[in-house]
């Protein structure tokens, strides 16, 4: 199957393709010693400009898994447009590795460096979207409910990268979306219209409350992600009193489906987005989701970097 060159969101992604990824990770986890091969003799240059436990553990865990190497760059060492301008990075590691995995602040940092190189570049967060970690969500809710299409998804919390990439892909496979997040906090407004129309094709559904009850009704997979991101640490006391009322608990999850599963993209903060009780309640499936960002990143570094003899 063809894909875009880069990996830097979800949005030009058709459901055909969004579905091919999801199953073939579905493989891989299957059958772990599928596609030994399939980096034989390739490098992925890890770039980070923001530091993380599951998204680089998976990746370099990954390339080995799939019989390639991985070089991992933390922003000290490598001080990307400030050192050196971003394009002249880009060309200079695009002779050297077959593929980059990027974790920046600012999307367009990502699209000027996939500009520039000449290597497939995939994002691994950025402050705009995180597709990665979406695709991971939406392995794990086939995992937990055996399809996508119809189900009933309720995230709570900050309108963030997340939420976006979420918003873009279940729309896409025809989810039933809901996401309640403070006023000042919504998702970006375009989002939510490409949202609407993919849902409007798929015969999925796009809402967005200011009441997370309202999201809450009836949600068979209800997630959150945490109310202050690495960056906003300024606006901690601010952020603190907005999202207050929208904690994941008892209480609030009384309005979901009797079976329905809680899901964060870690790492959380108990006691603020979401209660240990919760956190650590038998609806709680995190870790499962946490492991499935390994298998995705064999399904994209398949995808984009794989040897294709």
């Amino acid at each position: 199957m063809d894909y875009p060159r880069h990996l830097l969101s979800l949005e030009e992604f058709s459901a055909e393709q969004i579905t091919h990824l999801v199953e073939l990770a579905e493989d891989l986890k299957q059958h772990p010693h599928k596609g030994t091969d399939a980096l034989k003799g390739k490098t992925v240059g890890l770039v980070f400009q923001k530091p993380s436990v599951r998204t680089r553990i998976s990746a370099e865990v990954a390339a080995f898994q799939l019989g390639g190497h991985s070089i991992y760059l933390a922003p000290e060492n490598i001080q990307l447009g400030e050192r050196e301008p971003v394009s002249d990075v880009a060309r200079t590691m695009s002779r050297y590795v077959d593929g980059v995995y990027m974790r920046t602040f600012e999307h367009a940092t990502l699209e000027e460096f996939a500009a520039h190189g000449t290597v497939p570049v995939i994002n691994a967060l950025s402050q705009s979207f995180h597709p990665c970690q979406a695709l991971s969500d939406l392995l794990t809710v086939k995992e937990k409910f055996g399809s996508i299409k119809g189900r009933k998804f309720a995230y709570v919390g900050d309108g963030n990268n997340v939420l976006h990439s979420l918003l873009l892909a279940g729309s896409r496979l025809g989810m039933d979306l809901r996401a309640a997040t403070p006023e000042g906090y919504q998702p970006s407004s375009k989002i939510l219209d490409l949202a609407r129309a993919n849902a409007e094709a798929s015969g999925g559904s796009v809402l967005w409350t200011s009441d997370p009850t309202e999201a809450l009704r009836d949600a068979e997979i209800v997630y959150t992600d945490v109310w202050i991101s690495m960056g906003d640490e300024e606006e901690s006391d601010r952020r603190r009193r907005d999202f207050r009322g929208y904690q994941i608990n008892e209480q609030l999850t009384q309005r979901a489906h009797p079976s329905f599963v809680f899901m964060h993209c870690l790492p959380a903060h108990r006691g603020e987005e979401v209660d240990n009780v919760i956190m650590e309640g038998p609806h709680s499936c995190v870790f499962d989701q946490a492991e499935n960002r390994l298998h995705i990143q064999k399904a994209v570094f398949m995808t984009w970097l794989g040897n294709k003899e």
